[in-house]
């Protein structure tokens, strides 16, 4: 057996977790991959995989040598597509991961016409707030929406973000309107898990910055929850506005504190590694997806 068809093998262990799945999905024995994988170890001279009874991870010389067998096997796949027609046509599975929240309203839609457009792609599209590691867990891309911490991929700028803190009508005539962020300590403030700040929310105007600490009986890691919750008179909460622009329209939330701006510039970002030549799959559908969202947005006309 080759040693691009131990590569092959390697990485398909990896992603499905156990020899079991990677024989079923190489149509190979059990038996012969525990082999290729054995006799690649023992040429290697290091141990790439712990095995117990239980489950199966990588040790850290087999991740570093998985993050190269990735890339060597995408380099394929990318010389076998750059021959005429597949040059501009992408093939196989591009890999991404998106919030929630937006991922289902926006990035979702945009996905369907971007693959009639292109047939013979296959896309595997996993939702999570989670800050996932892109190279390590095998991703092509993500989307991301907020600051960005330093790294080595490279990030393009889809649309800003804006956010609101709001509430419903019936919460508001209740509990009464905040007139100052400092109002917010004796409201029931319902808070979102990975933002940035935490529970330390920042607000700004002419007269400069302001920030408090809120409390609230609900704190969650999903933006469609704290939506709902508001919208049944639970409390305030800050969301983007892609979530409430239509909400604003119709009145079910009310935009509060509106003389303030609630956070810093907020943006939405398609996130790649750095590779010496983009993959035609990833460089289409990141600019597919400017071309959707820039430079007018589709919730830009959220109404303050």
């Amino acid at each position: 057996m080759s040693r691009l068809s131990e590569l092959e093998i390697f990485v398909q262990v990896v992603e499905v977790e156990s020899f079991s799945g990677a024989a079923k999905e190489l149509n190979l024995s059990k038996s012969q991959i525990s082999k290729q994988i054995s006799r690649l170890e023992d040429r290697l001279g290091a141990r790439l995989l712990h095995r117990t009874t239980r489950r199966m991870s990588l040790t850290d010389v087999g991740r570093v040598f998985y993050q190269r067998c990735v890339q060597i096997l995408a380099d394929l796949e990318e010389a076998e597509l750059s021959i005429g027609k597949l040059q501009s046509e992408p093939r196989g599975t591009l890999r991404i991961s998106v919030p929630m929240s937006f991922g289902v309203m926006y990035l979702a839609p945009a996905l369907s016409d971007f693959m009639a457009a292109y047939p013979d792609l296959q896309v595997d599209l996993n939702f999570s707030d989670r800050q996932i590691d892109i190279v390590d867990e095998g991703y092509d891309m993500a989307i991301r929406i907020g600051a960005l911490a330093d790294s080595s991929l490279i990030a393009r700028k889809l649309a800003p973000i804006r956010l609101f803190l709001c509430g419903s009508p019936a919460y508001l005539d209740h509990n009464g309107w905040p007139q100052h962020p400092r109002d917010l300590k004796s409201h029931n403030c319902l808070r979102y898990r990975y933002f940035s700040t935490g529970s330390m929310w920042n607000f700004y105007s002419g007269q400069g910055k302001e920030s408090v600490k809120v409390e609230g009986s609900l704190q969650t890691n999903n933006g469609d929850a704290l939506r709902e919750a508001a919208l049944r008179d639970l409390g305030l909460c800050i969301l983007p506005d892609f979530l409430v622009s239509e909400d604003f329209r119709t009145n079910q939330l009310f935009q509060v504190l509106d003389d303030w701006t609630v956070g810093e510039a907020f943006y939405i970002w398609a996130l790649y590694p750095h590779n010496r030549h983009l993959s035609v799959k990833v460089r289409l559908f990141v600019d597919f997806l400017i071309s959707r969202f820039t430079p007018t947005p589709p919730w830009s006309s959220c109404k303050t």
